[in-house]
């Protein structure tokens, strides 16, 4: 007898348990199955122009088994969160929450967009607020482009020197009292993230 063949390979098997894990954690996430492809999510997000695959797209494509395609496009790192999407839904699926489910499960199983490293800028951020207990745009910059894309930080510095003559950008990171109490909520949120 013939084996049964899979409709979708192992690894996306794993990533639509990790992403219905995600999923279920928000009430009625369960409805992300019910879309009826209108696009009205699409049509109300003041970002889809610049998405390579748009919100409804990205419903299409989770519900074809299609979920590294997803976790590998642009789309959810450029969710503005603004909610008209969830709140225009004629079917009630939030779509926001599914982004956010979506952003969890490609950072837990480190599936990024080729040429638009988000993940790099977020792990840069949290840095320097771990560091300083605020944002340090200066080292923020210099920390990201390092990482991503070290040409583009020689070709931006003539832009920073401007920044900072106009005293829009600091040379010097500026620390804030009880930096310790800033390092204390972000090791708990680490922690929680383990779980």
């Amino acid at each position: 007898m013939a084996e049964r063949i899979a409709p979708f390979p192992k690894a996306e098997a794993e990533l639509r348990a990790a992403f219905w894990e995600q999923v279920s954690s928000f009430p009625d996430g369960h409805k992300v199955t019910n879309c009826i492809q209108c696009g009205t999510c699409t049509g109300t997000c003041p970002v889809s122009y610049a998405m390579d695959i748009t919100p409804r797209q990205t419903i299409a494509l989770f519900r074809a088994g299609l979920l590294e395609e997803i976790l590998r496009s642009r789309t959810i790192w450029l969710c503005a969160s603004c909610y008209s999407c969830t709140v225009r839904c004629p079917s009630g699926i939030k779509i926001t929450d599914t982004m956010y489910a979506l952003k969890r499960v490609a950072m837990e199983k480190q599936i990024h967009a080729p040429h638009f490293p988000v993940h790099t800028l977020s792990k840069a951020f949290v840095k320097n607020v771990y560091k300083y207990g605020r944002n340090y745009e200066l080292g923020l910059g210099i920390r990201y482009f390092l990482k991503s894309n070290i040409v583009k930080l020689f070709t931006l510095s003539g832009f920073g020197l401007t920044m900072m003559r106009r005293g829009r950008l600091g040379l010097l990171p500026k620390k804030i009292r009880r930096v310790n109490e800033v390092r204390a909520i972000i090791n708990r949120a680490n922690q929680f993230e383990e779980i």
